[in-house]
């Protein structure tokens, strides 16, 4: 099924449709009006000659600079020449699909200003797989992401660098290699395409769908570990949840006592209580679930938002200059979802190490071999995980605290919501990997328990799952190809 843009009703998951999956993507009848009425205000303000910001002025502190009709044009590419500076590694593949399908859907709303054709063609290069290479480094997250959005519009103009059917291309011969003609940017076209948080939103759409399946792969696996270490079942009672009011707490509490329903392992053990990373599992885990929840809230209202400027109302004749490309928003929930993620990691390492320390693990033969001295078993599994927390824990200093003035002090205060989108998708990363670990030892614990018949529906069919990834482990071997085929699991939501 198509995706269809309205400017008003984009959801993370349509993102990661297109992104991931590539969707074909159209324009629905209302947005072909909206840009209709919006471009054709444009062409009178023109007309008109009256200084208006972004239309017929110079940009940022330039922005008393006024340009004559003959120049327009020429201003706009030049706005896209001179801000296409970014650095680094570019963009993955499904950010840069993201990125431009936000972009898009902002277009689309009929608030700013650009012709039919240039969104069109924004569109043809999503849907004939046209993979701009977007430099990640260089966006502050206000005045939008000016700079990678730069190095995507050069495409629209037959310059810059992209990635077609896995060839990289650049200039002319990008639009050539699927039959399209460049753009010939007219008033507001330029600013309209690079004025924005599609970056900062397109990547934090892919963040926020990763975060929920990590969320549960986590649930999964600390239900298996509890089976491994024969934990207690009192710290799920939905009576001590409903006195604490956290919808994401009782929510993982139940999730876990589904899991290891009929389960002949759980409270086994001779412990009156587990250890905090058992015992306080709903309210750990459920914090982080809590934090998806309000992420997708602000998900939802930043990728219907218009968020350039200036905005033209054309019902009302108005064109007002403000700061909705501000990313604060995006800024501020990509440090909150990047501190859960990284908690959830935490958490989830300190459970592998209960499982493979023979002081900790209920008799479990030391790192879950069964020939400790002559095999390291998973001992080394878990350094892999304490340093990807490790690193998570630097990751998750927030980069919505900084701002540094830029443009002459016109912009003196940004959200670097964009460095905080691309940190949450590198802890996001580092989960999957430690959660496989979590998985990966969890397994190796039930099989050396023989415990395979022993395990709740849901984890049983878990194991049979990971059986067919990960065969038994009988000693030592490159433990690195099961960590992987299990994180590959996870990342495709098939846990």
């Amino acid at each position: 099924m198509n995706i269809r843009l309205t400017g008003s009703s984009l959801t993370p998951s349509e993102v990661v449709r297109v992104a991931r999956q590539d969707a074909i993507v159209e324009l629905g009848k209302e947005a072909v009006e909206q840009i209709g009425v919006a471009s054709s205000f444009v062409r009178q303000i023109v007309q008109d000659e009256a200084a208006v910001y972004g239309i017929n002025t110079g940009f940022g502190s330039l922005c008393n600079a006024h340009i004559g009709l003959r120049d327009l044009g020429r201003l706009q590419e030049n706005l896209i020449l001179s801000h296409a500076v970014g650095v680094g590694r570019c963009f993955n593949e499904d950010e840069a699909r993201a990125t431009m399908l936000v972009r898009a859907n902002t277009l689309a709303s009929g608030h700013s200003g650009v012709r039919l054709e240039v969104e069109q063609l924004l569109l043809e290069l999503l849907n004939k797989h046209v993979y701009p290479m977007i430099p990640s480094q260089g966006s502050l997250g206000a005045s939008g992401d000016l700079a990678p959005l730069a190095s995507l519009a050069l495409v629209l103009i037959g310059r810059g660098t992209a990635k077609v059917h896995g060839e990289i291309l650049q200039g002319q011969a990008i639009l050539d290699a699927i039959g399209a003609k460049p753009v010939v940017l007219e008033a507001k076209e330029g600013l309209a395409l690079i004025n924005g948080t599609a970056v900062m939103t397109g990547v934090a759409a892919l963040v926020f769908s990763d975060a929920r399946t990590l969320l549960r792969a986590a649930n999964l696996a600390a239900a298996m570990t509890m089976e491994a270490l024969r934990a207690r079942l009192e710290p799920f009672d939905e009576r001590i949840h409903d006195l604490r009011r956290h919808a994401g707490q009782g929510a993982v509490a139940r999730d876990i006592l589904s899991y290891v329903a009929g389960s002949k392992l759980i409270g086994t053990c001779d412990e009156v209580q587990d250890a905090y990373s058992i015992r306080c599992m709903p309210q750990v885990h459920g914090a982080v679930s809590d934090t998806v929840d309000f992420v997708e809230n602000v998900l939802l209202n930043e990728l219907n938002a218009v968020t350039d400027n200036p905005l033209l109302f054309p019902a009302d004749g108005d064109v007002l200059s403000g700061g909705n490309f501000h990313g604060e928003p995006v800024a501020l929930a990509m440090d909150y979802l990047g501190i859960a993620l990284a908690e959830l990691a935490s958490i989830s390492e300190r459970r592998t190490n209960r499982l493979v320390n023979p002081a900790l693990n209920r008799g479990l033969p030391a790192f879950l071999t069964r020939d400790a001295g002559l095999n390291s078993g998973l001992m080394i599994a878990q350094y892999t995980q304490a340093a990807l927390v490790s690193e998570n824990k630097v990751l998750a200093h927030p980069a919505s605290v900084d701002s540094i003035p830029v443009s002459a002090d016109q912009e003196d205060h940004v959200s670097m919501g964009t460095i905080a989108a691309r940190k949450a998708r590198s802890i996001a990363d580092n989960v999957a990997t430690v959660v496989a670990i979590e998985l990966l030892a969890a397994y190796q614990a039930i099989d050396i328990l023989d415990g395979e018949d022993k395990l709740g529906l849901a984890t049983g069919k878990l194991f049979a799952q990971l059986r067919k990834c990960v065969p038994p482990m009988d000693g030592d071997r490159m433990f690195i190809e099961d960590i992987n085929a299990l994180r590959a699991l996870i990342r495709s939501n098939a846990v």
